[in-house]
């Protein structure tokens, strides 16, 4: 039977019930998430994505080594990194969370279902049988825990590394003040929660664009093309209030965490925009995917 048409005795068909299926045969227990966990670790961009995670703080300080201090400008995190773990720790998340931490959530929320087509293998899933919506939760939880232990990495990193070249002193706070290692490091953890969140925008985006397309690189690029383009209209101040829509408008209010008193306003506004455009995105996925003609 092809893969693109659901027959009655396939778990998707609508007349599908309980008779019409081997004994036995559980749909919640297909395509368990510890398999798919262990087959995405297995990967060799898993692998590529990591390393390099893991090495940008490496790079980051090389470059402060080389560098002039007095050129780092104005007061900033950048001119305060050198001052302990915990400021050097925020210096990497700066630095990386415009830009650098989109591309893990694109490559593994857009690579996860169209991989498998482009492998000719998604309709022998589908024929194992997996249910269609099972298959879609199992590679979504595992592409977002992919996400955030990408995420997690890098200021694990960096507050390690820092703290053995600058010492494990308190946080300097550029604008004045200081924050004590326990609660800098409590406060890094908030931010790295809701770097996640923000950046569930941009998994809901590449995870849709994985159920439409066989081409991995096309969701991949779509994804983080379309969140250079929200940066980009979040940078035409002529928008005025139309900017709070963007989830770009957002990113870096997790910085208001790094203050002697943090301010949650902005990130409570920034999380609310992101799940909205994230949930919206992950409904159109399993909608239009349940519907899909699955031939590859």
């Amino acid at each position: 039977m092809p893969a693109g048409t659901a027959g009655a005795g396939h778990p998707d068909h609508p007349d599908h019930g309980p008779e019409s299926t081997a004994p036995g045969y559980r749909p919640g227990r297909t395509l368990p998430l510890r398999v798919e966990l262990v087959r995405q670790l297995k990967r060799r961009r898993t692998m590529v994505m990591g390393a390099v995670l893991a090495l940008l703080p490496f790079v980051l300080a090389i470059a402060l080594a080389v560098g002039d201090p007095e050129r780092r400008g104005s007061a900033s995190l950048m001119t305060t990194a050198t001052e302990s773990g915990g400021n050097f720790a925020a210096t990497c998340l700066f630095v990386s969370a415009g830009f650098l931490l989109v591309i893990p959530v694109a490559l593994f929320c857009g690579d996860t279902v169209a991989s498998e087509a482009s492998w000719s293998s998604l309709r022998y899933l589908l024929a194992a049988p997996v249910p269609r919506a099972r298959l879609l939760w199992s590679k979504l939880v595992v592409a977002l825990g992919l996400s955030l232990g990408a995420i997690v990495l890098l200021p694990v990193v960096a507050l390690g590394l820092g703290t053995a070249l600058y010492g494990g002193g308190p946080l300097q706070i550029p604008t004045g003040g200081v924050l004590g290692m326990g609660m800098a490091v409590q406060g890094l953890a908030l931010a790295v929660a809701y770097i996640f969140v923000s950046q569930l925008v941009t998994a809901g985006m590449a995870f849709w664009l994985s159920t439409r397309t066989d081409a991995p690189l096309g969701a991949v690029g779509g994804a983080v093309g379309l969140t250079i383009v929200g940066n980009v209209l979040d940078a035409v101040t002529a928008l005025g209030h139309w900017r709070d829509f963007l989830p770009a408008h957002w990113q870096f209010a997790w910085a208001d965490l790094i203050q002697p008193q943090p301010e949650w306003g902005g990130m409570i506004q920034g999380a609310s925009v992101s799940l909205t455009y994230a949930i919206v995105f992950v409904a159109l996925a399993f909608r239009g995917f349940r519907r899909k003609d699955v031939v590859s």
